[in-house]
């Protein structure tokens, strides 16, 4: 008699038996590091080679040599030794990397110079401080589409993106479709206040608000608080009267 093959059979699950299904696997993210130390680079490659949905396909020691970063999907740049690039430098880089996305890794920007790499495109500001585990989520969250930027510095940046946006009192406003409520929203979170208070100042429920932000994120293309508030303050569709007061983004 022939030997067969016996299919293997599938056992249905015991009663009381919970199956968990298989974690959706992670889509890999390309990336490309920039820095003048090739000690700092190789570190940087051996950190992110433990994660399994990264890979690093190629480096650069400046950004002369950055050309094939385009490739990628996320560019890493560690600035810590050689200071932050100038205006035009880093405007020149992000041009040439495009459509990846920017992230610098660094431990010396000051406000200022935060403020304006956020203006010039950089999409994500890392302190070299950070744990590697939260470096691993804003390279993905950057991938992803969002900004990243350190929850200590967002009450001063706020401050100096609203005075660099602020229009000229006869300045035509773009709303982009949003509807005047929308508008008003915006303008209070720009101020750094969270639903609850959103949500008295309008006189309306705060799960009312949540549905107006969603609206606006899907009007705007926009994905968090975050990103709002740097489209809406570079757009100028904030409401200067709205905007008086100084305080840190909520997370949510």
């Amino acid at each position: 008699m022939l030997n067969r093959p016996v299919k293997p059979v599938r056992s249905s699950p015991r009663p009381g038996e919970v199956r968990c299904a298989p974690h959706p696997r992670r889509a890999s993210v390309r990336l490309f590091l920039i820095g003048g130390y090739a000690i700092s680079r190789e570190g940087l490659r051996l950190l992110f080679a433990s994660e399994s949905d990264f890979r690093v396909v190629g480096s650069a020691t400046d950004w002369a040599d950055a050309a094939p970063a385009r490739r990628s999907d996320v560019v890493v740049i560690d600035i810590s030794q050689a200071g932050a690039p100038d205006r035009g430098a880093l405007r020149r880089l992000i041009m040439l990397c495009a459509p990846a996305r920017v992230i610098i890794l660094t431990s010396g920007l000051d406000h200022s110079q935060i403020t304006e790499a956020l203006r010039l495109g950089v999409r994500g500001i890392v302190d070299r401080s950070v744990t590697a585990q939260l470096l691993f989520k804003s390279v993905r969250a950057v991938a992803a589409g969002q900004y990243w930027i350190e929850r200590e510095v967002i009450a001063g940046l706020t401050q100096r993106l609203r005075a660099a946006a602020s229009p000229p009192a006869d300045a035509p406003r773009r709303p982009y479709g949003l509807t005047g409520r929308e508008l008003h929203i915006v303008s209070l979170l720009v101020a750094g206040y969270g639903n609850k208070t959103i949500a008295v100042k309008c006189g309306i429920r705060e799960r009312t608000v949540k549905q107006h932000l969603t609206n606006t994120f899907e009007k705007l293309g926009v994905s968090n608080r975050l990103e709002l508030a740097l489209f809406a303050l570079h757009e100028r569709l904030v409401v200067p009267e709205d905007t008086d007061r100084t305080a840190p983004i909520p997370a949510r």
